[in-house]
């Protein structure tokens, strides 16, 4: 066989009949065992990346759903983890060039009382298409979990994913606790991985 000859593992070739399962019979457990196998995996790589467990979080539960949302795409000439985890770091690296490009660093000629030149961070608020398109690919890859969520974690999801709020952001907007907030959202993925890997027929 030419996966065989490929060298691929004995895990690798499990992985490719889970594929399998979850794609063509949309085998519930099947997804559960591949995320099981690797959502450790990913949290600490993306963590290694952003050195934020929140944020960590959330990329660990998009990466997921992408992943999931195009597994009729996956073609087995490499391994999933492979896959999986480019899908994963794309999305961080994304994440990363977003939050950097907040803010712009503007050298003008103002110099301070030393004479040295002042160099001043303002807000970009000019998102170019490219920017633009990345919000947008990670608002829709959530938006077809959302609305699947109960109504109490709905408001939470849209405004971390959609309005990128911060955790302390949405614990002021909804005159919460920080810990509550945190306690919820986490909750909310839990619930979201469970939609991704395809219970009650919501794949």
């Amino acid at each position: 066989m030419e996966i065989n000859e490929k060298g691929f593992s004995d895990k690798a070739l499990e992985d490719f009949e889970l594929i399998d399962r979850a794609v063509v019979q949309k085998d519930q457990q099947a997804f559960a065992t591949l995320m099981k196998r690797y959502k450790k995996a990913v949290y600490f790589m993306i963590l290694k990346m952003i050195r934020d467990a929140d944020d960590a979080d959330d990329l660990t539960m998009e990466a997921f759903a992408k992943a999931f949302k195009n597994l009729h795409k996956f073609k087995k000439d490499y391994t999933f983890s492979t896959w999986l985890f480019r899908i994963a770091t794309n999305n961080t690296i994304d994440f990363i060039r977003k939050k950097k490009l907040k803010t712009m660093s503007l050298n003008n000629t103002l110099t301070d009382d030393g004479g040295n030149s002042v160099n001043i961070d303002v807000e970009d608020d000019d998102n170019n298409p490219q920017d633009e398109f990345i919000r947008t690919q990670r608002i829709e890859m959530v938006r077809i979990f959302v609305d699947k969520l109960p109504a109490k974690y709905r408001k939470l999801v849209k405004l971390r994913y959609f309005d990128e709020l911060s955790y302390d952001e949405i614990a002021e907007e909804l005159d919460k606790p920080l810990g509550t907030v945190k306690a919820q959202l986490h909750r909310s993925r839990e619930l979201l991985y469970e939609i991704a890997q395809g219970k009650n027929k919501h794949i």
